[in-house]
């Protein structure tokens, strides 16, 4: 995520919807995550709330990083607070991208990680109050 230039708001003004990715809603797991804090991401969706642009949220379900009862609600209350949400989905971790780290010998971080399953999903989703 980038800062907010004028030429970036100005193209915002021609946009019909934002899909909108929060890699975790706490800062300090978001920079052990993603190595980045979430501030941006997150002003970036109060942006678009405040400016009438329509947002689907999405977060990915990471057994062990993003699922527990006290960060889905985190992440509910910061929802709750946006004027344009239309959609939030939850995207179910798998890791079936992990070869192209193998193939760049890199590490792969979430090496020891489980697939999220339907019943992860339905779990947040409660939490979430989703239907």
């Amino acid at each position: 995520m980038v800062p907010l230039t004028k030429n970036i708001k100005k193209l915002l003004s021609l946009t019909d919807l934002v899909l909108l990715d929060i890699k975790h809603i706490d800062s300090e797991k978001c920079k052990d995550l993603v190595g980045k804090s979430n501030e941006l991401e997150l002003n970036f969706a109060q942006y678009l709330s405040d400016n009438h642009i329509p947002i689907w949220i999405r977060q990915v379900l990471i057994p062990g990083f993003t699922d527990s009862k006290e960060d889905l609600l985190k992440l509910k209350e910061f929802i709750s607070n946006l004027k344009t949400v239309e959609k939030v989905e939850l995207l179910p971790y798998h890791d079936m991208g992990k070869y192209k780290w193998e193939r760049l010998n890199l590490p792969y971080e979430l090496e020891n990680v489980r697939n999220a399953t339907s019943i992860d999903i339905e779990k947040a989703k409660e939490i979430l109050e989703l239907t």
